[in-house]
């Protein structure tokens, strides 16, 4: 297993256990599969443990496993705060101490403010005392670093990254994901200001190796490298050395096993201009059923009404590449919940981002069928009722 540093000079592997995605024995975890799992990766070197507070049952799974094992001291629990609950100073103290609770501790080594993302998300906190509760709780010591986990677009991540001394942060990334949500630019800013980046995601969950088309898949296959499609996604992050840590949802033996082998072998800067050609081919094969060429380079924006028009093209083409309900869902996430939701609908047709667009795309046209895809009726309604929820009492820059 290699290492990577924190702001600290802490090791941390660069291997993380993500505990989302335990196997389920009914209506419950299977906790003495999942202990197997924990085990055999803590054995070859896995030191990075991520739950949450809202993932059914995976804080105490995680919490008893350590326990009965004798591990905690031995291992980082990285956990989050449900910000999106939050009404109160009152409320931080509570779903804090139930998670303690829970993971059967009395301090959490990487806490996060789960979910972020818009910058007026992470005010509704400043504004119920955040700064506070959290220099109270490092002082004591229940808190080692704290972070945040991040869903949105590019500028907001940046706008959170320089507005608090973070020890971490944590996105979603992969090498179809590079220029989405927080994106390279965000990794490379966290790294220029000396924060570790955690990696969420970074097989898409699971989608960049069960659902990679043929064409991909041979692609792969005649490089000769003889990589998995899943060691090809972690070693293309590993070569990166802005990247500390990458999460892997782990829920079978085989899969501790070979992302452990992959982990210890990759290292920074090992990969050949032969190898990101035959990931830009493996792209090009997932992108051929997009409905929109749109590469992300961002030279339409920014829109002069707010409209994120790379954003929306993205989740529009997901609804092709992977399904209608995870494109819909990656557009809730990340545009629909921004503080000012940047829709298509705001467009009025000035044609600014067609002038500078290198693929001349027809954005207004797009832009309206990418809307009517993405927002049906009850997806509107969902989204409204879930924008009421998140940002009742935000308090807005």
């Amino acid at each position: 297993m290699q290492y990577r540093r924190d702001k600290n000079g802490n090791e941390l592997s660069i291997l993380g256990f993500g505990c989302m995605r335990f196997t389920k024995k009914g209506n419950s975890i299977d906790i003495d599969k999942a202990e197997k799992e924990i085990l055999a990766a803590y054995k070859a070197g896995v030191n990075y443990y991520d739950t949450a507070y809202i993932y059914p049952g995976s804080e105490e799974a995680l919490g008893e496993i350590l326990q009965r094992n004798n591990l905690r001291e031995k291992v980082n629990i990285a956990t989050k705060l449900p910000q999106y609950m939050i009404r109160s100073r009152e409320g931080l103290d509570k779903y804090f101490d139930e998670e303690l609770k829970r993971l059967r501790t009395t301090y959490v080594d990487y806490y996060l403010m789960h979910h972020l993302t818009d910058v007026a998300m992470w005010d509704k906190l400043k504004a119920v005392g955040i700064l506070d509760w959290i220099r109270a709780k490092k002082e004591s010591g229940r808190i080692r670093n704290i972070g945040f986990s991040y869903h949105g677009n590019t500028e907001n991540f940046l706008k959170i990254l320089e507005d608090y001394d973070w020890d971490f942060c944590q996105i979603q990334y992969n090498y179809l994901d590079e220029v989405a949500q927080a994106g390279v630019k965000g990794l490379k800013a966290a790294a220029e200001k000396g924060i570790p980046v955690v990696i969420m995601e970074p097989l898409r969950g699971g989608k960049l190796v069960n659902m990679l088309p043929s064409g991909a898949l041979q692609a792969m296959k005649a490089s000769g490298r003889k990589w998995t499609p899943a060691e090809w996604g972690l070693r293309w992050l590993y070569n990166q050395p802005e990247v500390t840590v990458v999460l892997s949802g782990m829920n079978s033996i085989e899969m501790v096993e070979e992302n452990c082998r992959t982990a210890s072998e990759a290292v920074a800067g090992h990969l050949t201009k032969e190898d990101f050609a035959t990931l830009e081919v493996v792209k090009e094969k997932i992108r051929e059923k997009e409905k929109v060429g749109c590469t992300g380079c961002r030279y339409c924006m920014p829109c002069p009404k707010g409209v994120d028009i790379p954003g929306i093209f993205r989740c529009y083409n997901t609804m092709y590449t992977e399904s209608k309900a995870e494109g819909r869902a990656q557009f809730m996430q990340t545009v629909g919940l921004s503080g000012e939701p940047p829709f298509a609908t705001q467009c009025v047709g000035c044609g600014k981002c067609e002038k500078h667009c290198p693929q001349n795309l027809p954005i207004r046209e797009k832009l309206k069928e990418a809307d009517r895809a993405l927002r049906p009726l009850p997806y509107k309604i969902a989204l409204n009722v879930a924008r009421k929820f998140m940002f009742r009492n935000a308090k807005k820059k």
